[in-house]
């Protein structure tokens, strides 16, 4: 690393959606100077998570280069507007994030994604597993990957941290948000996209962002190239987050239900609606269990970022609005002693993991 790089400034391209939001404000946390650039701005300003938003355009490489003055760190967080035009735009962007990294000796930091794999990789999937995707979109994903891999062969230095479905009080374009329950609206059943004993792997947001800053912090070690993935919270037969769910629901006095998510109904949609499209294209995700392997971030940081399930699924649905508004509620250690259930634990505080393994 350039000794007239190592200063804490990073451009968060994304700032203001689920993951690039977490990853902003924890390094806002940690003492860095987060900057976000975000559309129809008229006027730079700085929010109360200490984000500088300055007006700008992820697809203008002109507004990505100017931001990026000075940065150490670039996120790439960011998607097309409205995720619309995915095939035409995610490259000509991952592109603009390059030029300017380049410019500025910055370490590019990528949310990798399980759609870069395909059923020949599973069910424990580690960081140099072969990248068959078998969709769309999964094959976008892999040509990003070997963006990042050909820029860091150029001189270039490139961090990216996998993980399994995200869900987040801050989050709403995730499966949690959209498929298993309605954002807004109190739980009364709960959809379940998994086939039933398909293992799933589920990532609570603020757990990647701590992982990614913890890496960050440490990108000295780290080689031009570097992939970690994260072992999350494993779901072992596909009902162990809807189980979460629905204690979190019985805790403030409501009932939920499970049934299965209408797979059915999205086929029907499929020729009409792209992203049901998409959704149908991911199912195999669902009908077969994926995990993965956190064995080599164990081994760098020591533990993994971890907060408890059930915390972070009621931290979740109080969020996305989705807990009964009305009902009275027992203290949390007495939840403790009753149930078992681990209090939640004071913001900031949240617990680590070695291997899940």
């Amino acid at each position: 690393m350039n000794g007239s790089n190592q200063h804490k400034t990073a451009l968060v391209l994304g700032a203001g959606g689920g993951i690039g939001g977490e990853v902003a404000r924890r390094l806002a946390l940690a003492g860095w100077q987060v900057r976000g650039l975000k559309r129809g701005l008229a006027a730079d300003t700085v929010d109360t998570d200490g984000i500088a938003w300055t007006a700008g355009d992820a697809l203008n490489g002109a507004d990505v280069a100017r931001a990026a003055q000075g940065c150490a760190v670039i996120v790439h967080a960011v998607n097309p507007p409205a995720y619309r035009n995915w095939g035409r735009l995610v490259l000509p962007m991952l592109d603009n994030t390059i030029a300017a990294a380049a410019a500025n000796d910055a370490l590019v930091v990528l949310p990798g994604t399980v759609y870069n794999y395909g059923p020949d990789a599973f069910p424990l999937v580690a960081e140099d597993a072969p990248q068959h995707p078998v969709t769309r979109k999964g094959g976008l994903r892999v040509r990003m990957e070997a963006a990042l891999e050909a820029h860091a062969a150029r001189g270039g230095r490139v961090l990216i941290v996998r993980a399994g479905d995200f869900f987040g009080p801050r989050a709403g374009n995730n499966w949690f948000a959209q498929g298993l329950v309605k954002p807004g609206k109190p739980v009364g059943r709960i959809a379940n996209p998994a086939a039933p004993g398909a293992g799933h792997q589920w990532t609570y947001l603020p757990d990647v962002a701590a992982t990614m800053v913890a890496l960050i912090e440490r990108r000295a070690e780290l080689e031009p190239f570097a992939r970690f993935h994260m072992g999350g919270h494993w779901d072992p037969d596909g009902g162990a987050m809807c189980d979460a769910i629905r204690r979190a629901v019985a805790r403030r006095g409501g009932q939920a239900a499970i049934g299965a998510f209408p797979w059915w109904l999205v086929r029907l949609a499929t020729p009409f609606n792209e992203t049901l499209r998409e959704l149908w294209e991911m199912r195999y995700l669902w009908r077969q269990a994926v995990r993965m392997d956190n064995r080599r971030l164990v081994d760098l940081l020591g533990a993994e970022p971890h907060t408890p399930l059930d915390t972070a699924v009621e931290r979740t649905l109080e969020g996305l609005g989705c807990l009964p508004a009305h009902a009275a509620t027992r203290p949390a250690a007495a939840l403790s002693r009753t149930s078992g259930i681990p209090p939640p634990a004071p913001a900031g505080s949240d617990r680590v993991r070695g291997s899940s393994r």
